[in-house]
């Protein structure tokens, strides 16, 4: 079944009550993923921090693959990881408007990836298809651009966008009511791309280079040192918990709710 994510509770470094203060491993998962990202961005997205002080919010941006519907738009998002990341999973909601099977009607997105690694024979999902700490935020937002193209219709978010991308799917493209939908959605995010100044890639050479991540003059690169020292009450009691010993199962994370 969809499980709905509460995304509205936003995670606050300085101001978490203590129960909820991030643990170290949290902080240095999230130092180490967001400068690899940086060094070495994947094509097909970037990212950026919403607030340089709070390591636990990010922005995402993801580019529409080409020869795809979502070629050529330009998708933002905002992704919350919790306090005890990577031993739960973060949230992700678009803030670009997408109809999407797997995505409701505020942006939340529904993907097995994302849903935490409990047993719950009624959703359908196989413990392997859910959330385990080997995950990370580059295996997140592949799992996410192939789930564009490939959407999972047995328990969708968006309802009607799954009875209209099975009629166009069945009626082997006679029935364009969805495509078009997708079509004019990508466009009118490409052009708010180019209102920002980013080149959207439309063509599969230019969807498959890495850009190369130069330090800007007036944006200095962020010091990840930062993020270890007192700004966080840092929550240690837990970080002694291995993480393989919770990825016993196929850590492929592909599968979709």
């Amino acid at each position: 079944m969809a499980r709905r994510h509460n995304n509205d509770d936003a995670i606050h470094h300085q101001h978490l009550p203590s129960c909820c203060a991030p643990s170290s491993s949290a902080v240095r998962a999230l130092s180490l993923e967001y400068k690899s990202l940086q060094e070495e961005p994947v094509e097909g997205f970037r990212v950026k921090l919403l607030n340089e002080d709070n390591l636990f919010e990010w922005e995402v941006a993801i580019f529409g693959p080409p020869d795809t519907l979502y070629q050529g738009g330009y998708f933002k998002a905002h992704m919350k990881f919790p306090p005890d990341y990577p031993y739960s999973p973060p949230s992700i909601r678009f803030l670009t408007k997408v109809w999407h099977p797997n995505v409701y009607e505020n942006g939340d997105l529904c993907i097995s990836i994302l849903h935490p690694p409990v047993d719950d024979p009624q959703s359908g999902e196989l413990p392997c298809e859910r959330w385990n700490p080997t995950q990370n935020v580059r295996t997140i937002l592949l799992s996410v651009i192939s789930l564009l193209n490939e959407p999972n219709t047995f328990s969708p978010a968006n309802v009607d966008a799954s009875v209209m991308y099975r009629r166009w799917r069945d009626s082997q493209g006679k029935d364009n009511e969805y495509p078009n939908i997708i079509r004019k959605q990508a466009q009118a995010a490409k052009a708010e791309a180019e209102k920002e100044g980013i080149v959207v890639p439309t063509t599969l050479e230019e969807y498959c280079i890495k850009s190369k991540t130069k330090p800007s003059s007036q944006e200095p690169q962020l010091d990840m040192t930062d993020f270890y020292d007192d700004d966080y009450d840092l929550d240690t009691e837990d970080d002694d918990q291995s993480v393989e010993s919770f990825a016993d199962g196929d850590d492929s994370g592909n599968g979709e709710s």
